[in-house]
């Protein structure tokens, strides 16, 4: 259905940076964050068993990080779409995600109202890179 809220998965090895997003996108009533993984490990097991719409994924991880999940997400379950996220704002990060798979780009810097357009523009089908990354790329 056209109304059914988007269904979100958030990862990242930081509980409180998941409580956190996952506090500010359960405001808006478009989205449904359905779990949460602390690990790539842990989010490829979650996408196969869960297969949300949109993971919201965090690069820096270990011993799996972000780039070796979001790889293994893409093929093994094509239809869940990854934003990856980074406190890392190089435009290198955002190329080297979108090349293993995923639909978009945010950083930790960018604001909940710039997370949740990434989040519906990625779940309609278009590729979304923050304005942060936008920016460094237009000047290379």
């Amino acid at each position: 259905m056209l109304n059914d809220p988007i269904r979100v998965v958030i990862v990242d090895d930081h509980q409180m940076v998941r409580e956190t997003w996952k506090m500010l996108l359960q405001r808006d009533n478009r989205l449904q964050v359905i779990g949460e993984c602390a690990s790539g490990e842990e989010a490829i097991a979650t996408a196969q068993s869960v297969r949300p719409d949109i993971m919201l994924m965090d690069i820096n991880m270990y011993p799996m990080n972000g780039l070796e999940a979001t790889k293994e997400i893409s093929r093994l379950c094509p239809e869940v779409k990854v934003i990856g996220v980074s406190i890392n704002n190089q435009p290198s990060y955002a190329k080297n995600m979108l090349l293993v798979g995923a639909k978009g780009y945010v950083t930790k810097n960018s604001t909940r109202e710039e997370m949740i357009q990434a989040i519906i523009q990625v779940h309609s089908g278009e590729t979304f890179i923050c304005r942060e990354i936008e920016e460094k790329m237009n000047k290379i």
